[in-house]
């Protein structure tokens, strides 16, 4: 029976653990995305993938900026033509000259730049005040950069064009600067993006320095003003070069506004689903947390990767999981030292000093001839055998609802019906204590023990002083107990039961003993018949 239990626990376990793998493996990655890997990866691995994110994201954003900038040009605003004989050598030669110097600095050396801002967490060296505030102004000064290539490229272009015939510098100045602006925007959530790994270990050195835009307030603020405002102003601007210049015909003013106002739905859509991702991701990091938490998996930690409000969310739900497991530590604790039922009564009762009476059923068990056994053994031995005999004893308590009230050296005192209440207090005690004899006798046979079973009214409460008290039950059923062990030594079986607890016990209990003789025990008054299992 013993081997049956123990192997189903051990399964129970092994499935429970499964359980809780499997479902860590579904749920959201550490950093909210698996493209930016895991916190386990190793430092190098982590530069060449921050290096490939910030690489593929800046090169695709400036290719279609440079895409747009060109549509603007030559078909929002098809006069005066780009492809005019007097501004070709602008065209096919200043042009892609610049564009191609442009990427070459824009991905190359700043996100070179980047990635020397945070060399501290390649380096694996831990971060100063200096390298956390590099890490968390990186994204900007990437954006910085690109902003004055773009800007470098308006003038330039502008001016070039613009010597050729005054009517090329709106559309010019337009249609250049109205994409940059919006690309650099989109570059600088994306660096926020990939650099969240090193962001997670810089947020460990304390919190973020204070920035232009800090928090989501001004991350919104941001993107509504660059995804927004910018293209609604190039609108406006496109509205007025028309009616001052009046170089365009009312169709072609029409094309261009459906143009840009199309750009301004399409870029606008893209950095508001950008800015709702970076701020979803970690309230759904959070909320799958919960949820685990919620089903009492409470080795849940999250990794701060987040600068804003956010992060200050993550750090205060693991400073919430860290006190419930300091809770729950304690309360463990406090379960063995007092018992399960005890510690939970604490907790949701205050507790006080005194009682109250109960009818209760009381085991008192005592190992026989334990000064002889001390004598014949090393203390390591001797504590290794009173664990597997209190194992026993503990085991069996519990598996009938009682509580293990004291441990008094090589002796136990068990009481069932209080502090919870039972509906067969009686049965219940003399089932563990049959139970209690016969696995002694199979699992512990270096251990002799008399078992001695009582049941009737104590008073069950909290004794002691105000500041130091423990929960204990006094009363004729704890001496009843205490002297009918002492007698179970000196009888075959080694357990004895007065015949009110077998009376007061249920039908089928009742059957499995036999009333004895009547004795007046040492200490007690009346007479107590002796009742012993068949």
């Amino acid at each position: 029976m013993t081997d049956r239990k123990t192997s189903a626990q051990r399964l129970g376990r092994v499935l429970e653990k499964v359980t809780n793998q499997s479902s860590r493996v579904l749920t959201t990655p550490e950093y909210g995305s698996w493209i930016l890997g895991r916190v386990s990866e190793s430092q190098r691995r982590r530069r060449v993938r921050i290096q490939t994110i910030l690489t593929t994201f800046a090169l695709g954003a400036n290719l279609i900026g440079v895409g747009v900038a060109v549509l603007v040009v030559t078909v929002t605003f098809p006069v005066p033509s780009v492809f005019d004989a007097s501004v070709l050598w602008i065209t096919f030669a200043v042009a892609p000259a610049y564009i191609t110097l442009a990427f070459v600095v824009g991905v190359i050396w700043a996100t070179n730049r980047v990635i020397n801002n945070v060399r501290w967490a390649i380096e694996e060296r831990e971060p100063t005040p200096k390298d956390q505030r590099n890490t968390f102004f990186a994204p900007w000064r990437l954006t910085r950069v690109l902003l004055v290539l773009w800007g470098g490229g308006t003038l330039v272009l502008t001016l070039l064009y613009g010597l050729q015939d005054t009517d090329y510098i709106p559309k010019v100045l337009l249609g250049v600067s109205f994409p940059g602006i919006v690309v650099s925007a989109s570059c600088y959530l994306f660096t926020e993006f990939a650099l969240r790994p090193v962001a997670a270990q810089a947020l460990e050195a304390g919190p973020p320095p204070r920035r232009f835009a800090p928090g989501i307030m001004g991350r919104t603020l941001l993107v509504w003003a660059l995804g927004s405002g910018v293209p609604v102003l190039g609108i406006l601007l496109a509205a007025i070069i028309t009616l001052s210049l009046q170089i365009v015909s009312p169709t072609q003013f029409t094309v261009a506004v459906m143009i840009l106002a199309l750009f301004a739905l399409v870029f606008g859509f893209i950095l508001m689903w950008i800015l709702s991702w970076l701020t979803a991701t970690p309230v759904r990091v959070v909320r799958e947390a919960l949820t685990r938490v919620e089903q009492g998996d409470l080795d849940t930690d999250l990794v701060v990767f987040d600068g804003t409000e956010l992060g200050q969310l993550q750090r205060g739900f693991n400073s919430m999981v860290n006190g419930l497991r300091e809770r729950e530590r304690v309360r463990d604790l406090f379960g063995r030292h007092v018992g399960r039922e005890v510690a939970a009564l604490a907790e949701k009762e205050h507790p006080e000093l005194g009682g109250e009476e109960r009818h209760v059923a009381v085991i008192f068990v005592d190992i026989i001839g334990s000064t002889k056994l001390v004598a014949s053994r090393r203390p390591g031995e001797i504590v290794a055998l009173l664990n597997r005999f209190f194992d026993v004893i503990v085991d069996e308590v519990d598996n009938h609802h009682g509580l293990v009230n004291k441990f008094e050296g090589d002796a136990v005192l068990a009481i069932f019906g209080a502090p919870v209440s039972l509906k067969d207090p009686d049965g219940e005690a003399l089932s563990a204590a049959r139970a209690m004899a016969e696995r002694l006798r199979a699992e512990v046979p270096e251990c002799d023990a008399g078992i001695g079973v009582s049941a009737g009214t104590a008073v069950a409460g909290n004794v002691g002083a105000k500041d130091r008290f423990e929960y204990t039950v006094i009363g004729e059923p704890v001496n009843e107990a205490a002297r009918l062990c002492e007698m179970a030594k000196e009888v075959p079986g080694h357990l004895v039961a007065s015949s009110d607890v077998v009376e007061g016990a249920g039908e089928e209990e009742r059957a499995r003993w036999r009333l004895g003789e009547e004795i007046t025990l040492r200490g007690l008054d009346d007479a107590t018949r002796l009742a012993t299992p068949i």
